[in-house]
């Protein structure tokens, strides 16, 4: 993995995200109830914290306290430490530590999904926008892929940050989040 991603909008914090598997699985496991480039400048604020120019499953206890001090790394940052320890954990006992062992070699769309979502704090929406990122952004299309990720496998769709190229294609998923959310609401009224 090395590529140039524009998830957080903010040089430093994505280009850790197009060259850590770890950082890029953080941010997209921080990526609830906070605005999507916060949720992916998480990571390089993590990194920063520690001293490091990467982050590191191997010491999950380190995330703790640092996720706390101002400005705090995300909206919750108590029960989201837990889940980076409970992520990071899951990564040192099944994979090594190693975040890209999650996808490498796997040659099935519907094999890696089921991986993501076995990962503490993914489900299957979240797992499938990781899919979608990893396939469109990142290069890992395994047969399938697109399937596997569903709706958000569509090409030239801006659906979520698996989409995300640069401004107006955040503005445009933004966009697609509002209307969303608007026929949610419509419907739970009727």
């Amino acid at each position: 993995m090395d590529v140039t991603l524009h998830l957080a909008q903010d040089p430093e914090a994505d280009e850790l995200l197009g060259r850590s598997p770890l950082a890029a699985l953080v941010g997209m496991l921080l990526d609830q109830q906070v605005p999507m480039e916060w949720a992916f400048k998480g990571p390089r604020t993590i990194a920063d914290r520690l001293g490091a120019n990467d982050l590191d499953a191997q010491d999950p206890d380190a995330f703790a306290a640092l996720l706390s001090e101002k400005p705090a790394v995300h909206r919750y940052p108590g029960s989201m430490a837990k889940r980076i320890q409970q992520l990071c954990q899951y990564l040192v006992e099944h994979y090594d530590g190693e975040a890209e062992l999650v996808w490498k070699g796997v040659e099935d769309g519907r094999e890696l999904l089921r991986r993501l979502e076995e990962l503490p704090g993914f489900g299957k929406q979240k797992a499938q926008i990781f899919l979608a990122l990893l396939g469109k952004q990142l290069g890992v299309r395994p047969n399938g892929w697109r399937e596997a990720a569903g709706a958000y496998g569509e090409p030239k769709s801006f659906r979520s940050v698996a989409d995300i190229t640069g401004p107006e294609s955040l503005t445009k998923v933004r966009a697609h989040k509002q209307e969303m959310k608007a026929a949610a609401k419509a419907a739970k009224k009727s």
